[in-house]
């Protein structure tokens, strides 16, 4: 039997549920992978899991951020290392469940972060550039001397492109290619790696669907609530797909439908980024919906790989 689960997949192709099945199957607590569903306050435009949707599995990582708090891949494996002995401590078994794989290869290879160090005078430097010129001249910059990470993150997430650049600057050294060498440790863990999939054309279709939902939910009003507790479009929770596009929705920059229009693109494109982190990944069990139709017998297959 594994003492590590990972289930993992583009947005919207229907994690949570499975989760909760394999959770009830192996006796498992469930670690949230999610980058977004970690700050509080924000529910519709993260797909965040309700209490009725846990069916009494314990989760973390889920609603222990304010939207202003800092929350980076270094605190979050932090902090799922320590949920994780926790969870054996009871005798159960840790589940990570969510989309976010940088952050869940961080943990089953014990990714060290600090090796270089934090230099904020580089970060500050290139967080300027993109408040000047732009973020597509800032993602630009990045393809110059990282081409291959550069086409693995949107100009839109400004913090992961200040990152790589930064990381470049203080050791000569290109994040695509020390992330391969990281891939490349040995695992503290004896882990089941389930990347969950089904067909393109009907996962984009789950991801129009689901847009359409969150609005028809509330997230503008969502987004509303947010502004006027204070929390506006600087902060990185903010900056997620479906805050951002609300807000300049809400400041008149956009059309409502122009709006929901970016959110279904970018959540696509999102995807597509997603599904090629996972291809680069080694030790994967690919679980696909179109080969195993229904939930009962991708959780067999799960199950028939994790020994249970």
């Amino acid at each position: 039997m594994k003492d590590l689960i990972v289930l993992t997949g583009p947005t919207a192709v229907g994690k949570t549920s499975l989760s909760i099945a394999l959770a009830k199957e192996v006796g498992g607590e469930i670690i949230s992978a999610d980058s977004m569903q970690v700050y509080k306050y924000m529910d519709i435009g993260t797909a965040k899991i309700t209490e009725e949707e846990k069916c009494g599995i314990p989760h973390f990582l889920i609603d222990e951020f304010e939207p202003d708090e800092e929350f980076n891949v270094t605190i979050f494996k932090n902090k799922v290392m320590n949920y994780i002995k926790e969870i054996r401590g009871r005798g159960n078994v840790p589940i990570i469940a969510g989309g976010t794989g940088f952050y869940i290869q961080a943990v089953i290879y014990d990714i060290n972060f600090n090796e270089y160090g934090d230099d904020s005078e580089v970060r500050k430097k290139y967080e300027k550039i993109a408040e000047t010129l732009g973020k597509t001249e800032l993602h630009r910059m990045l393809a110059k001397v990282d081409k291959e990470y550069a086409g693995s993150v949107s100009e839109n997430n400004v913090k992961k492109v200040v990152r790589a650049l930064s990381f470049f600057e203080m050791t000569g050294e290109k994040l695509s290619e020390h992330n391969k060498r990281e891939r490349e440790r040995p695992s503290p863990f004896d882990f089941a790696y389930f990347v969950l999939t089904m067909d393109r054309k009907k996962l984009y279709e789950r991801i129009d669907k689901r847009v359409d939902l969150m609005f028809d939910m509330g997230l503008i009003d969502e987004v509303k609530s947010l502004m006027e507790k204070g929390y506006d479009k600087t902060l990185v929770s903010m900056q997620g797909i479906g805050y951002k596009e609300v807000i300049d929705y809400l400041n008149g920059e956009t059309g409502l439908d122009e709006c929901i229009d970016i959110i279904k693109r970018d959540t696509r494109h999102f995807a597509k980024r997603q599904l090629t982190w996972f291809k680069r990944e080694k030790a994967v069990n690919y679980i696909d919906k179109d080969e195993f139709i229904t939930e009962e017998e991708c959780l067999k297959e799960m199950l028939r790989v994790c020994n249970y």
